[in-house]
């Protein structure tokens, strides 16, 4: 099968290309940055000339707007939206017409606006409290409308050993700083994006069309994914503290609880998930060199 992966240098993409080494498959990656072949995803006309010329069968988008708070900004609104809707939306047309699929990544911030303390179902209803999450919500109902084969998967608080994210943000943090607060009541739960590179991997195989959520197993609030990062690294210098979240103003209100139930995931393509300290303690390993 011929694959394209959207945003290979981000996090995901980035995951994509180590898990996709060795496979049967053919894959090919794209971005619009350098050391990529270029492809604009806003642009139909575009896509629709790389998957018949590669012959592609099945698409999975890695590539998205992901600053949350930037997204905010007014002017920024039709560019967000290009990325995380219309793209999508682009995309699910492109694999429409040829008989494709379109494997996309959605997000946990799909939800937010409603209080809740039990993990979210793929079918509860969308309740997005800022632009990023609006967006993505757009993206997700632009694929649903067009009637592609498609998998759309919402994952949450994705980290590797690539890119900017909050792992590496921490270990930098904690090796420097001799005091840190971090936000204790905003909950959720880690995600390792090589592990969900590896369930794309398996879906590919054999694809059932829906929504579906993915994340490691288990749950903690940020200052517990710190407090794990800080002795995983061994970096027990700095004294981390919890704080409230409204000590950090911000131009969006970040989901209070954002757990995602793996239940159908797991019974629809038999995939197995780690728990989210032994993810945590793999990624750091590799980033420390040891």
């Amino acid at each position: 099968m011929n694959i394209l992966v959207t945003g290979a240098n981000g996090q995901l993409g980035n995951e994509m290309q180590i898990t996709a080494k060795g496979s049967r498959d053919r894959y090919f990656f794209t971005d619009v940055c350098e050391g990529y072949e270029h492809l604009d995803i806003t642009d139909l006309e575009a896509i629709r000339a790389y998957v018949a010329a590669n012959r592609i069968e099945a698409i999975v988008n890695c590539a998205a707007w992901t600053n949350v708070d930037a997204a905010e900004d007014p002017e920024r609104f039709d560019l967000v939206e290009a990325l995380n809707a219309k793209a999508p939306e682009n995309l699910a047309v492109a694999m429409k017409e040829v008989g494709g699929l379109l494997v996309h990544v959605s997000t946990d911030y799909v939800f937010g606006k409603e209080p809740y303390n039990i993990p979210c179902k793929e079918d509860q209803k969308g309740t997005p409290t800022g632009v990023y999450g609006l967006t993505k919500l757009h993206g997700e109902q632009n694929i649903i409308a067009s009637g592609c084969n498609h998998v759309i998967i919402r994952t949450a608080w994705l980290y590797s050993e690539f890119g900017k994210n909050f792992c590496k943000t921490m270990l930098n943090l904690t090796a420097t700083k001799p005091q840190l607060n971090v936000v204790f009541d905003q909950v959720g739960t880690p995600t390792y994006a090589l592990d969900l590179a590896k369930t794309i991997v398996a879906i590919l195989k054999k694809p059932v069309s829906g929504i579906y959520h993915y994340s490691n197993e288990g749950v903690c609030s940020w200052y517990d994914f710190t407090k794990m990062i800080q002795e995983f690294s061994g970096q027990t210098g700095c004294d981390v503290r919890p704080c409230h979240s409204n000590e950090f103003p911000s131009p969006v209100v970040r989901p209070s609880y954002s757990v995602l139930d793996k239940t159908k995931i797991k019974q629809t393509f038999g995939v197995e998930v780690p728990y989210w300290t032994d993810s945590l303690k793999a990624c750091i390993k590799n980033l420390m060199g040891r």
